[in-house]
């Protein structure tokens, strides 16, 4: 069974509760998700372990519940 785009939701706010997040169901059959999550947790991290943080958040579910998840990770920009 697909995961909603809520459902994934509740997994990112619940491990980054600071987050600006964006989801986009790119195929409409929940089950392809586009995310956007702009997190200080990120800073300092390399992109490949930003997405390794978001993997883990969802607790298995990516490649059962969920196929399919394009990421875009950042820290939030400083202003100057």
């Amino acid at each position: 069974m697909p995961m909603s785009a809520d459902d994934l939701r509740a997994h990112l706010v619940e491990a980054f509760p600071d987050a600006d997040i964006a989801i986009e169901d790119l195929a409409g059959d929940g089950d392809h998700y586009r995310a956007r999550i702009v997190s200080e947790v990120f800073r300092g991290m390399p992109r490949v372990r930003q997405h390794q943080t978001v993997y883990a958040a969802l607790k298995g579910k990516m490649g059962g519940e969920l196929h399919a998840l394009a990421l875009e990770t950042s820290a939030p920009v400083e202003a100057g």
